[in-house]
């Protein structure tokens, strides 16, 4: 790969329960040459057919990729974690899937894909953990934190389910609580 693709940031999105419309107003005005890579980790249905790929790419007017094993990613490119698969990140810019047993009843799991994420790009992960109804994604920001990157939660009062980033808060002391609106500023500051 030439260092145009190369990737540089990546953007780390998790949630569960009532998180989909936020990351659909996080995708909305994506611009086309936007250089962060963005992962995106949600709780849904494992053996039900989904176009949520497909509703995503819509909403952003860019493609939005379930990426297969081993998939090259790249910078300027969204990335949906598959249902019943973890989403890794592996050598040389590759993702990997894994089917290894569900964490906290969730594959793909937010805690998997973040720790993975932070250990491989470290202080170039910046990961928002939204809404939802399980502890989910606390471990991982955790771990996104231990390797110097940027975490920010859902503000737990700004939620439709507020577990999550309830949870995360109290297993991440400090962390930043921000509203939707400044979830949807700060992502927009990083891809611009």
């Amino acid at each position: 790969m030439d260092g145009a693709g190369k990737v540089k940031d990546v953007i780390l999105i998790g949630g569960s329960a009532g998180s989909l419309p936020i990351v659909m107003r996080l995708l909305t005005g994506m611009p086309p040459d936007f250089s962060a890579s963005v992962i995106i980790i949600l709780h849904r249905l494992k053996n039900a057919a989904s176009d949520m790929d497909q509703l995503l790419s819509r909403i952003a007017g860019i493609p939005v990729e379930e990426p297969d094993d081993k998939t090259r990613m790249e910078r300027g490119r969204v990335y949906l974690a598959p249902a019943n698969y973890h989403l890794l990140a592996d050598e040389e810019d590759t993702i990997s899937l894994d089917y290894s047993e569900p964490e906290l009843h969730s594959r793909p799991s937010i805690n998997i894909t973040f720790a993975s994420f932070a250990a491989m790009y470290g202080s170039r992960v910046t990961a928002l953990l939204l809404s939802g109804s399980n502890s989910d994604g606390a471990a991982g920001l955790k771990a996104v934190l231990e390797h110097n990157g940027s975490a920010v939660i859902q503000d737990p009062l700004d939620c439709e389910y507020p577990v999550m980033p309830e949870y995360a808060a109290v297993v991440n002391p400090g962390v930043t609580a921000l509203t939707v609106d400044e979830i949807d500023r700060l992502f927009k500051s990083i891809v611009l």
